[in-house]
């Protein structure tokens, strides 16, 4: 997994070259190389490439999470979990963003 001014890219191997995707978006945004250390760098490329597409157009470009989550939960879970964060002294949001990084 790469990593680049927030967007994601996923690289396989694919026919003796490495090609990768930005994960997480509505637009396609692809790169490849011949070594991993090309398709880093043509990653980063395609990232920068399409924020300077979209600016050109006077467009918000994509972005690949927001960082909200809308979660339903059965009522006896919502309780049982809003019941042990303030048992630990925080926020719902808080314990459920910590067992998802501990999950992670």
């Amino acid at each position: 997994m790469l990593e680049y001014k927030g967007y994601l890219g996923t690289v396989e191997a694919d026919d003796g070259a490495f090609v990768g995707r930005v994960s997480g978006l509505r637009d396609v945004i692809t790169f490849e190389g011949a070594t991993f250390a090309e398709v880093e760098q043509a990653f980063r490329d395609s990232v920068d490439d399409y924020l300077a597409f979209c600016a050109g157009r006077g467009e918000q470009p994509d972005r690949p999470y927001s960082g909200k989550v809308p979660l339903r939960l059965d009522p006896e879970l919502h309780r049982a979990a809003a019941a042990r964060a303030q048992a630990a002294g925080i926020s719902l949001n808080q314990w459920i963003a910590k067992r998802i990084e501990s999950a992670a």
